[in-house]
């Protein structure tokens, strides 16, 4: 497969997973939130282009990571970010030098950068390491009213499971079947607490994000 068709392939499919998961609040969404969808869309996207061995649906979704800003939070660095994409479509390219180029022009890209969000320094990006079977969550205030977006996106050892709860009252569950559960809720108090569970029988990282 070519860079054009590779690219063109791509983004097909980026197009074909936004129609189906779009909803009533696309219209209303900030930019942060639409920020966090954004990833966990590049994240489906990437795993597609790994399981056809296509370099342009991984330049692609690097594309897409490098767009959304984040601040690293926690205890190690983000590990799903767009360098660490482009790197690996260099490498499935195995010396092609049209994907070489393309991926080099996405390298350069002056868009990338932390800019201010309507919540504070804008999305954040908080990466765990988590035993099998463990759970692990915390507390946040965000916008009463407004839309409130989570994902989880795990490195592909295991399943996640994402919940968002206020009070007693879960707002959004995802089930035990995805590696890159996503949660958009509105919430009324604004003080959410945010669960993940690895629910898979070895070790994983997981990077989690929210607006």
């Amino acid at each position: 497969m070519d860079v054009r068709a590779g690219l063109k392939a791509g983004l097909t499919a980026v197009l074909l997973w936004a129609a189906s998961a779009a909803g009533a609040l696309a219209q209303e969404e900030p930019g942060a939130a639409r920020g966090v969808a954004r990833l966990a869309t590049a994240a489906q996207l990437a795993d597609w282009g790994r399981e056809r061995d296509d370099p342009g649906a991984l330049i692609l979704a690097a594309r897409m990571v490098g767009e959304v800003p984040v601040r690293a939070q926690g205890e190690a660095a983000p590990f799903f970010t767009a360098d660490a994409l482009l790197d690996e479509a260099l490498a499935m390219a195995d010396g092609d030098p049209a994907y070489a180029a393309a991926i080099e022009v996405v390298r350069q890209d002056p868009t990338r950068g932390v800019v201010s969000s309507p919540y504070g320094d804008g999305p954040i990006a908080t990466v765990k390491t988590m035993r099998a079977r463990e759970a692990y969550g915390f507390d946040v205030v965000a916008r009463p009213n407004e839309i409130l977006r989570v994902a989880g996106i795990g490195d592909g050892d295991a399943p996640l499971d994402l919940v968002v709860r206020e009070g007693s009252r879960v707002l959004c569950r995802s089930g035990l079947v995805d590696h890159y559960p996503v949660c958009t809720v509105r919430p009324r108090t604004g003080r959410v607490r945010i669960e993940v569970t690895n629910g898979g029988a070895i070790w994983t990282r997981v990077q989690i994000l929210s607006n």
